[in-house]
């Protein structure tokens, strides 16, 4: 998909964006799951049945969103990150990544991608930055790297000669082996400026017991590519970079100290880890 504005947000764009609600999409999957009520059948049916295979799959969402709150208040607080681009943004949910980083930092940048129109439709209606940061909001696919660094927004919001957190936090998943993630992956890492920081997390089946329901061929069948990966395929996003303390670890775990109770692993079946640019 090609990166473009959807109405409402800019007028550099005039022409509706065409929306298949026929389709499931991962981010209205998460939302109904979530409870919210921006999604359709097909994504309701396909969370449904994504649930039933593996019932673990509310909890490792919610999961995922703490893990998404914990990495920004690192990166804003102890890494001293002030802009950050996050690929894969999903509707709002609240506390969103910008309210974590404004809390600590008011004046973070933020520019959020996905590349559905209606989490662009309601990311302009609801997430507003701090009046002394700025937030920007992107309609783009994870697959065209090269498109979402150069865009003009982007390049407006964020100096890319500065650190960036980057944050890939429920999405990569999505992208199958033949759509080259991990060269997607790099391309984005080799435009950060040292210093710069990588947010990562992946769904894995390694700690399932054999024969468990998964949530792969739910989400295959609903027509949305579901691929989950090894501990040593999740290093290999990780190449080049220096993993902070604690490393790579299960994403209930990751510096989650203060949080109680977690899920178990097998609730929350996930790896995660934050990486420096050196």
């Amino acid at each position: 998909m090609s990166s473009r504005w959807f109405p409402g947000i800019t007028p550099s764009r005039s022409a509706p964006v065409e929306l298949d609600t026929g389709v499931a999409h991962p981010a209205r999957v998460y939302d109904y799951i979530l409870g919210g009520k921006n999604n359709f059948a097909a994504d309701q049916a396909a969370a449904q049945a994504a649930m039933a295979a593996n019932p673990h799959l509310a909890s490792a969402i919610r999961a995922n969103r703490a893990l998404m709150r914990r990495m920004g208040a690192f990166l804003a607080g102890e890494a001293g990150i002030r802009q950050f681009l996050d690929i894969g943004t999903g509707l709002p949910t609240t506390p969103n990544l910008h309210e974590v980083v404004q809390a600590v930092a008011p004046d973070a940048r933020i520019v959020y991608v996905d590349n559905d129109p209606i989490v662009l439709a309601h990311a302009r209606a609801l997430l507003a930055s701090s009046k002394d940061g700025s937030c920007a909001y992107l309609e783009a696919d994870l697959r065209s790297p090269g498109e979402i660094l150069a865009d003009p927004q982007l390049l407006q919001t964020l100096d890319m000669s500065k650190p960036v957190g980057l944050m890939l936090v429920g999405i990569l998943h999505f992208i199958p082996d033949s759509a080259d993630p991990y060269g997607v992956v790099a391309r984005l890492v080799s435009a950060l400026a040292p210093g710069s920081y990588l947010a990562i997390q992946h769904p894995t089946a390694d700690f399932y017991p054999p024969g468990a329901g998964t949530t792969a061929a739910a989400y295959n069948k609903a027509g949305i590519p579901f691929q989950y990966r090894s501990k040593d395929e999740f290093m290999r996003f990780l190449a080049g970079l220096a993993p902070v303390p604690p490393g790579i670890v299960p994403m209930a775990e990751w510096r989650a100290d203060e949080e109680q109770p977690r899920p178990a692993r097998v609730g929350a079946s996930a790896y995660a880890a934050v990486a420096r640019k050196n």
